[in-house]
């Protein structure tokens, strides 16, 4: 069913801005709204409200899907609303002394998902996803590409699930149960898909888009990372802390060359920064 459905936005009040997305509450208390920015491809909307349908009937704790939605410009899906409702990013910028407990606490949720067998059948394989929006990249130097596919071969095949965009911030609570949200690129894959999703997000944004996406600064999301990284590696040394985020460098540049794609449709060309990050991650 791709048919969307037209909301009036006064019927709603805005509670949440992401990196992709605007959320709203609808004011009867029950839905949430949750609408790309303006630009993003329809289809997109589509694809994760498909795979947030196979999360929800996977037993997996999530909010119910109900229907997808447009306001006439931008286009999402409408979602239940969990109340009462705090993600950990908003209950850390409020209470830092919970910065710690709750990156551990994250850090096991993190390891538990990544040991449930996902449903291949239903959810798509990272890798196979990774090198669809790559060949999609505009203007994007072929040896480049030809190094991502290169890489992308080497990575095994592992039938269990993926979060597909795992960072701190998609994670909420309602005091009694945790629920992931936006899983609309869930996948199964090896962890080092997810992990390398995370260690970007807690190093590499600027500090406008950590305070617009996390409500937190730099340097609180590099100590979370590191609380994070101590259980959910089961370690503590810091050798082998730096060898495992040397291993997530390439997973690294293959999910934001593959991010970046997806979100811009493959139309916006890659150059500065990110070429260098992805030239130095991937191997010859």
């Amino acid at each position: 069913m791709n048919t969307y459905v037209t909301i009036d936005l006064n019927d709603y009040v805005q509670t949440g801005e992401g990196g992709t997305a605007l959320t709203y509450n609808h004011k009867d208390g029950k839905t949430l709204a949750k609408l790309f920015l303006a630009g993003i491809a329809a289809e997109n909307a589509i694809r994760e409200f498909r795979t947030s349908q196979v999360v929800y009937e996977s037993g997996l704790p999530t909010p119910k899907p109900i229907r997808l939605i447009t306001d006439g410009t931008r286009f999402g899906a409408e979602y239940e609303l969990i109340q009462p409702k705090r993600s950990f990013t908003r209950i850390i910028s409020q209470e830092p002394d919970k910065l710690v407990p709750l990156s551990q606490s994250f850090a096991m949720l993190a390891k538990q998902l990544h040991q449930t067998p996902a449903d291949t059948t239903r959810l798509p394989d990272m890798r196979e996803l990774a090198s669809t929006w790559i060949d999609r990249l505009a203007d994007f130097p072929d040896e480049l590409t030809r190094r991502f596919h290169r890489f992308i071969d080497t990575v095994p095949s592992m039938p269990t699930c993926l979060h597909g965009d795992l960072h701190i911030g998609n994670i909420i609570t309602d005091g009694s149960r945790e629920l992931w949200i936006d899983v609309g690129d869930f996948a199964y894959g090896v962890p080092e898909w997810d992990l390398g999703m995370m260690y970007y997000s807690s190093h590499f944004l600027s500090a406008e888009r950590a305070d617009n996406i996390f409500h937190l600064d730099n340097d609180t999301l590099k100590a979370h990372w590191d609380a994070f990284a101590t259980v959910y590696f089961g370690t503590d040394s810091k050798e082998a802390l730096e060898a495992g985020v040397r291993k997530l460098q390439p997973f690294i540049a293959t999910k934001m060359a593959f991010f970046i794609s997806k979100l811009t449709d493959g139309k916006h060309p890659l150059s500065g920064p990110l070429l260098q990050m992805f030239d130095k991650y991937l191997p010859e």
